[in-house]
């Protein structure tokens, strides 16, 4: 076998085990009591989030979902240079919380976290919490998932202008959001107890 062969084949292996390592999304992405059983290590780092941040695990598991159907590597789609040719992104949103770039800095700075990695779930559930409870201090209910969540899109200045008003799908996605929040809030009283067992707590 030639270097060139041997060379692309390692290439290739490494592409593959980058590949592996790609967290995927959950079997149950309905149901908050079977992700957080599937996803033990996600379920401690939102329990982190809320005991530092104070968000409900359900307002935030409804943000991942709506941002990145639990995707690590999500992006917004390219835009159509011609209607065919991909172009550009939209935005520099990555990752599980779609956060921009410029406000994912502002997160590292703010609260220390300077190795932080938007396509990992931690880092995107401490994120999450974060930018909500900047909501706290101006009247946010911490239920309030569809307040918040435009908030989270507008910015809070956005927000407080009432940009949304002029977006009638960003509001009918906030109610979407709302929707779910409150799904996942009415499973997640059913399993929190189970949850909190510390065979849930030390392992996956």
């Amino acid at each position: 076998m030639n270097s060139k062969k041997i060379k692309f084949l390692s290439v290739l292996c490494i592409a593959v085990f980058f590949q592996s390592c790609v967290t995927k999304p959950p079997e149950n992405p309905d149901n908050i009591c079977l992700i957080f059983k599937e996803k033990r290590s996600w379920y401690k780092a939102v329990m982190r989030s809320e005991k530092r941040w104070k968000i409900p695990p359900y307002v935030l598991m409804s943000f991942v979902y709506q941002e990145s159907s639990f995707k690590s590597d999500a992006r917004p789609e390219r835009d159509k240079l011609l209607g065919f040719i991909p172009w550009f992104r939209p935005s520099t949103a990555v990752g599980y919380s779609q956060a921009l770039t410029m406000t994912w800095d502002d997160y590292k700075d703010e609260t220390g976290n300077s190795g932080a990695n938007r396509k990992d779930f931690k880092d995107s559930a401490d994120f999450i919490g974060w930018y909500a409870s900047k909501g706290y201090y101006q009247g946010f209910e911490r239920t309030d998932a569809r307040s918040l969540y435009l908030a989270y899109h507008e910015g809070y200045g956005g927000f407080k202008k009432k940009t949304y008003r002029k977006k009638q799908w960003l509001v009918k996605v906030s109610d979407r959001v709302q929707a779910r929040s409150t799904k996942y809030q009415q499973q997640y009283w059913g399993c929190a107890k189970e949850l909190k067992k510390k065979k849930f707590l030390f392992f996956g």
